[in-house]
């Protein structure tokens, strides 16, 4: 059988879902794709087992329809070094390939296709949402980074999705710092939750920023599909009880303070460099309209102090925190300024932007060290 496609058209959609495929595999046919050619469509299928991704291209002319596996390193080294131009398969009945390219051609051996796994998709009574390709890249961008990678509590390990009649949550927490990103453009018939895991997350954050319109997702107690305009991924969920994220968040927070997003960064990264390594503790001490920011290392007679200009009214004080933490959290918020809510030195900050986005609510919190002085 034959078929022609456009080089850089295939290229880019291997290139998409090759990201499923781990570099160590315990079946050799996960080193694989699995092209199902059916009426000039081309579908591609990568999987792990646990995630599986399928896309499809358009194919300009073919004989055949044929199911057969190729070498996904070698076909993906081989087209990246292709300019534009249209290429043709040729697969004997032996499933030896031939891609005929402009000057030249390829030759390698493809696999039956019958021993590729075939995914599991949930069951009959799986819960269906609607959701906006760009707001569910903007909950994935917001939460990722919070996502914990903890054997003893593997729920941790993910993107929470608390879906009601009336918004979508997501949230993701490391026990250290907790983001919770609700919208209000998205909402499910019913209450229902699910955990996606951390792999499948990053696989759909890659893919979200070219697709457009809604994003389809069914899911069981046990699976997910997400169905998109180019792209569809079958994962296996994280399966347990996530934590109440709500008791956690403070809800009576009296000291605020307004300060600028990327002026606090700046000082962040100047003084945590004089930080303890092993801790990375930063000091912030709230005054009138100032909040001066102190890092020292005890071991190395080093420290280092900053001033910067804030709004605050309330009574002096001061609570600790690590650096790299407060960094990555300011670091995924987009607003140019945002309020630090604290209670007291003991307790969690709450770290939201001054003017949230329309149909969006992002809070962020981080657990405080404690001080010595």
């Amino acid at each position: 059988m034959k078929f022609i496609v456009s080089s850089t058209a295939l290229f880019n959609h291997l290139q998409a879902v090759s990201r499923v495929i781990n570099s160590k595999n315990t079946l050799p046919i996960l080193d694989y794709f699995l092209f199902d050619l059916q009426d000039g469509t081309l579908s591609i299928t990568a999987s792990d087992t646990e995630t599986t991704m399928v896309t499809s291209v358009e194919v300009s002319e073919s004989d055949a329809n044929r199911k057969f596996a190729v070498v996904a390193r070698t076909l993906l080294d081989a087209l990246k070094e292709i300019p534009e131009q249209p290429v043709t398969f040729d697969i004997s009945d032996v499933l030896e390939i031939t891609v005929h390219y402009q000057n030249g051609k390829y030759s390698l051996m493809g696999q039956h296709a019958d021993e590729y796994p075939q995914s599991t998709t949930p069951g009959d009574d799986a819960v269906r949402v609607e959701i906006g390709a760009d707001i569910l890249l903007s909950g994935i961008n917001h939460t990722f980074f919070a996502m914990a990678d903890d054997e003893l509590r593997p729920v941790m390990n993910g993107i929470y999705f608390d879906i009601t009649t009336d918004d979508i949550t997501m949230v993701a927490s490391d026990g250290h710092k907790l983001v919770r990103y609700k919208t209000l453009s998205a909402f499910g018939n019913e209450r229902a939750a699910f955990i996606l895991p951390k792999k499948p997350a990053n696989l759909i954050k890659n893919i979200l920023g070219k697709e457009q319109g809604n994003v389809v997702i069914e899911f069981d107690e046990r699976n997910a599909v997400f169905t998109m305009e180019r792209y569809r991924m079958v994962c296996r969920l994280i399966e347990g009880r996530y934590p109440n994220y709500n008791s956690v968040i403070p809800q009576n927070n009296p000291h605020k303070v307004t300060v600028d997003r990327q002026t606090l960064v700046g000082a962040l990264r100047r003084v945590s460099i004089f930080s303890s390594q092993e801790s990375s503790l930063i000091k912030l001490r709230m005054e009138e309209n100032e909040m001066v920011i102190s890092a020292q290392d005890i071991d190395f007679s080093t420290s280092a102090e900053e001033t910067q200009v804030c709004q605050y009214a309330g009574n002096a004080m001061s609570i600790g925190f690590k650096s790299t933490f407060l960094i990555d959290i300011l670091n995924n918020m987009s607003s140019s300024e945002i309020v630090i809510e604290l209670a007291d030195p003991s307790r969690a900050g709450v770290i939201v932007p001054v003017e949230q986005e329309k149909n969006e609510e992002i809070l962020m919190l981080l657990m405080p060290m404690m001080l010595n002085d």
